[in-house]
């Protein structure tokens, strides 16, 4: 058994809010934002430097698709940061491949600022580099977060608490049941994303605009030294700039940082094999030059919270339609292989080619998918809510991301208005409230509700920091 110590402190609480936001990723600022465009008080705690989590820090180079070819599924806030950042030429569809999945790539500087102005214009209160630590929890009901920043440790206290940290760190701390990879515990691995120089664009699109055949031909000669048969590829981010989702680190558990350490370095190194590959195999590469990678690894599976229902494959299959939808979304299940030996990668190859949609089609999230079980006052968004696999797979991605955030934030606002818990929100005034903000929700019924209108007002001030704490 490892030794123990005992840790007491008497800690001050820095804000009293209706909702409280861990993670200021893509689903946790569409939460905070639209909490407070409903008139709500909102605190959001972000670990790093900036909004966005893979999109921004960890240089991810592309949303995936917002749409399903016909209807715009990430409505509201969704379709607010696709335009902003079309209008601060900030994004743009790369090549046919990329529009055919309604995929759109990422400047991430630009990004970053969209996230900054939308954040202060609806008059939430946020800080940076500030990290949940823990949770207080009376009978299911979480009574406040504990968070720690270079100021000290704090207490924020809320009526709602909404986890969008993408790991269910809130959730899984409060006592809500969750799952882990596949049946043998096997996880998606991870990628550190990069952002590269040097690269001729219009010889790329003629000669070779898909890598990933070099790359098998390249290892079954044994002309490269990587291994890693998936490849999704390098987008243009800009003139001579690409965005690389390229290089897997297999066996990473983001829930440990140990793991995640070992992932970042083994990250790092196996750049200067893809830059070798690019050069030797692919045309328009011969100036290629590595700029940076991600401060963040892109982590595309961890925990998965378990909530009042598990949305799940059969969903998926039937196109599913549920009485307390709260939006719809469409991406394939895209479940990268686990490990790259040749079975695994071709098994790969297969679910993703035979589960996707044709244009038109998406399923139904409901509501319960961001109600974790045993708590009272918490809401999920984002990549850990309430789904098996195979949906987590597809949900995944950004915009997905922004459509749960928007319904935890509008739900959240609501849960504060009725003083009441989680599963007493109304779903015909949820619904009705996310279409009036522009949520795709074609299922549900025409319901007119008034929504208070807020008071804009300035962020609150970090506070200076306190006197030390009492032992």
């Amino acid at each position: 058994m490892s030794e123990t110590v005992s840790f007491t402190r008497k800690i001050p609480v820095r804000h009293t809010v209706d909702v409280f936001v861990a993670g200021g990723g893509p689903a946790g600022v569409a939460a905070a934002v639209t909490a407070a465009h409903q008139g709500r008080s909102v605190y959001l705690a972000e670990g790093h430097t900036c909004f966005g989590g893979m999109g921004t820090a960890g240089l991810v180079p592309a949303f995936m698709q917002f749409t399903d070819h016909v209807n715009f599924l990430a409505g509201g806030f969704g379709k607010e940061i696709h335009d902003r950042l079309f209008e601060a030429n900030g994004a743009g569809p790369y090549d046919k491949r990329d529009s055919d999945w309604g995929g759109m790539c990422i400047k991430a500087e630009v990004l970053k600022r969209v996230y900054d102005d939308m954040t202060l214009e609806c008059g939430m209160a946020f800080t940076f580099q500030t990290q949940m630590i823990g949770v207080e929890v009376e009978d299911g009901t979480v009574t406040c977060a504990i968070c720690a920043a270079k100021s000290g440790v704090f207490a924020v206290k809320a009526n709602i608490f909404i986890d969008c940290t993408g790991d269910g760190d809130l959730a899984a701390w409060a006592g809500a049941p969750f799952e882990k990879g596949d049946a043998n515990g096997n996880l998606m691995p991870g990628t550190l994303c990069s952002l590269w120089c040097g690269i001729d664009w219009p010889i790329v699109r003629a000669r070779n605009p898909w890598a990933e055949p070099f790359i098998l031909k390249a290892i079954e000669e044994g002309r490269t030294k990587i291994k890693d048969r998936h490849h999704p590829g390098i987008w243009a981010v800009g003139h001579g700039l690409g965005g690389g989702n390229i290089g897997h680190t297999f066996g990473v558990d983001a829930t440990d940082e140990r793991s995640l350490t070992k992932a970042l370095i083994e990250g790092r190194r196996m750049m200067i094999d893809f830059e070798e590959f690019y050069k030797e195999f692919l045309r328009g590469y011969d100036n290629l030059q590595l700029v940076a990678t991600g401060s963040l690894l892109g982590v595309r599976e961890t925990r998965r919270i378990m909530g009042d229902y598990v949305l799940c494959l059969d969903d998926f299959h039937k196109r599913a339609t549920f009485d307390d939808e709260i939006g719809r979304y469409a991406y394939p299940v895209d479940i990268h292989p686990s490990s790259p030996d040749i079975k695994t990668f071709k098994a790969f190859q297969e679910e993703f080619k035979a589960l996707r949609y044709q244009p038109g089609e998406s399923y139904g999230i409901p509501y319960r998918t961001l109600i974790p079980r045993k708590l009272n006052n918490v809401l999920v968004a984002g990549r850990c809510i309430s789904a098996d696999r195979y949906i987590q797979g597809s949900i995944r991605v950004m915009p997905g991301c922004y459509i749960t955030g928007q319904a935890a934030g509008v739900a959240a606002a609501i849960a504060v208005d009725r003083k009441t818990g989680t599963r007493q929100v109304p779903i015909t005034e949820l619904q009705a409230r996310l279409k009036k903000i522009g949520g795709y929700l074609p299922n549900a019924p025409a319901v007119t509700v008034e929504i208070p209108v807020p008071q804009l007002k300035p962020v609150q001030p970090v506070q200076q920091p306190q006197k030390p704490a009492e032992s």
